[in-house]
């Protein structure tokens, strides 16, 4: 095929205007060296910058391209992507993000490291690691392939530009040029998207009236456990994500991080109208009537590149060329997110926490730029040799829903929670999950549960099983190891992880500082009534240590 150099020509410059975006953007951050400001923009965040940026963070490659091919090829009630992912984020929204934004972490993982220490907290970075690189695996696919099938471009050159140009900007200006890009993203998106549907509808090939009866889909009575499975994954397993709570954590108050989560999950899930309008047009066209020469009818591989396909043979040029940008716009929103959200997790709470704790902020800065470019690498080679965009959308909220999603419940209303119980529901669930397969990996199933089906596997919701048995090990762990320690059942010292030891240890230091302190001064004393508080002082350090 030959490559359309008047579309090539568009994208470039595209990506250029993004890059100068990108760059320009992050200019302030660039010139401070303030880690803070790279991870959280200095806590700026107004509702139209938070809301469009955390919208344009959720509405990636995999989310336009996944909804398109789901929709065509399954039916409406299978394209559950967009609804579960946008219903956890306003529950997330209305429930944790003003708790955590109250709170002022750095990120979503430094609770996990105040409550469990900072190797248990370290090791949840990793089902997020996994899906951040899945995430971005799915959405670089999807531009790879919408740049390969519409321009002509080779898809490996292809996905390796475009995580160029997300890596470059990202590098430099960390959150603030990810966040004011998003919003020219977002704009991109929206035209390009609504733009070429009525031109695609209107192609003599395509006649909606072959998919009247078909376009909602079915569910098998089979399928029920599976498909209660993935909703409740969909929801549950998209709330925990350092992506969102990073524009949470960014914005100027509690209140205002709840609005944006809010405003941004219904932004997302209109745009999520117009892939699935694409999909709905790809199911009802006769593929023979256009210039298209692959299997007729679609195998599954092909349902997987069904948004360019519409673009490529049912738009004419000049609108595919906007609707590539459209994707383009959804890739770089997305990518940049899930590299500076990783980035910032290790920069953070691996390196500093655990490896350098006196890192300057300068190291800090240059350990989260690495972190970028080795994530953004990561993520484009697994977009070249995974098939699917949709399995990867899918599996990305996997572990994220058997492991972080309890974890997360914990660590923020459980109080007993401790450093045994996360352990113990980190194993839990991690074996649970993996012990039930999963093909699109070649993972085999080491257990069977009921309703196993030889050809489609489980059928049985045993994520939703892994994730319940991970929060209940959690809590009862926890439980039982807080009364044995506290009440003296059994001694401190089996108390290896000190979660109690350290507690006993810095009361009995915070006693003996009380005891060398000379006595406090009496209310006879002139300095006793300070700005009309009654406030003790201590006459060594002058500072109050108890007020009434």
């Amino acid at each position: 095929m030959a490559v359309n150099v008047l579309g090539l020509v568009a994208i470039g410059v595209f990506y250029v205007i993004i890059l100068i975006i990108g760059i320009v953007a992050g200019r302030k951050s660039t010139k401070s060296n303030d880690a803070e400001e790279l991870f959280v923009a200095n806590r700026s965040f107004g509702l139209f910058v938070a809301s469009f940026t955390t919208a344009a963070t959720m509405v990636g490659g995999g989310y336009i391209n996944g909804t398109a091919e789901a929709m065509g090829r399954d039916g409406m009630v299978w394209a559950i992507g967009p609804i579960g992912y946008n219903i956890g984020m306003a529950i997330a929204g209305i429930v944790i993000a003003p708790k955590v934004r109250s709170m002022e972490f750095s990120t979503i993982f430094d609770p996990f490291q105040q409550k469990y220490g900072n190797r248990m907290g370290g090791l949840l970075f990793f089902p997020e690691l996994l899906g951040d690189l899945f995430w971005e695996a799915a959405i670089l696919g999807a531009l790879g392939t919408t740049l390969s099938i519409v321009l002509g471009l080779d898809m490996t050159m292809s996905v390796i530009v475009s995580a160029c140009v997300a890596v470059v900007y990202t590098f430099f200006g960390g959150l603030y040029a990810v966040a004011y890009t998003d919003v020219i993203q977002l704009f991109f998106m929206g035209i390009g998207l609504v733009l070429a549907i009525p031109f695609a509808a209107k192609n003599p090939a395509v006649d909606l009236s072959r998919v009247e009866n078909t376009w909602t889909g079915q569910l098998d009575p089979q399928f029920i456990g599976l498909y209660i499975d993935t909703i409740c994954m969909l929801i549950m397993g998209g709330m925990p994500w350092q992506a969102l709570y990073q524009r949470v954590l960014a914005c100027k108050s509690p209140t205002l991080a709840r609005n944006a989560c809010l405003l941004a999950a219904v932004i997302s899930l209109l745009l999520a109208i117009p892939p699935a309008a694409v999909g709905v047009i790809g199911s009802a066209t006769d593929w023979n009537a256009t210039d298209f020469k692959g299997n007729v009818p679609l195998d599954y591989k092909q349902w997987t590149h069904i948004f360019p396909m519409v673009l490529q043979y049912l738009c004419p040029m000049s609108v595919s060329i906007i609707g590539i940008g459209a994707v383009s716009a959804a890739v770089m929103s997305s990518a940049d997110s899930c590299v500076l959200a990783t980035g910032s997790v290790f920069a953070n709470n691996i390196y500093k926490n655990i490896f350098r704790p006196k890192a300057t902020q300068r190291e800090i800065v240059w350990v989260l730029r690495g972190t970028i470019i080795v994530v953004g690498s990561a993520g484009a080679a697994i977009a070249l040799t995974v098939g699917s965009v949709y399995g990867l959308f899918i599996l990305c909220a996997d572990l994220m829903y058997v492991i972080q999603f309890p974890q997360l419940v914990c660590v923020l209303w459980l109080k007993c929670a401790n450093t045994y119980g996360s352990l113990t529901g980190f194993i839990v669930g991690l074996f649970l999950r993996v012990a039930g397969g999963e093909p699109f990996l070649s993972i085999d199933s080491l257990i069977k549960y009921p309703m196993h089906h030889e050809e489609y596997g489980q059928l049985f919701p045993f994520k939703t099983l892994a994730m319940l048995c991970s929060l209940f090990s959690i809590i009862g762990v926890s439980y039982v190891t807080e009364r044995l320690f506290t009440h003296g059942t059994l001694s401190k010292k089996f108390d290896i992880f000190r979660c109690y030891t350290e507690k006993e240890e810095e009361q009995k230091t915070g006693d003996a500082e009380m005891e060398k302190k000379e006595p406090l001064m009496t209310n006879t004393d002139p300095d006793f009534f300070e700005n009309g508080r009654f406030e003790l002082r201590t006459r060594n350090q002058g500072k109050s240590i108890n007020s009434f």
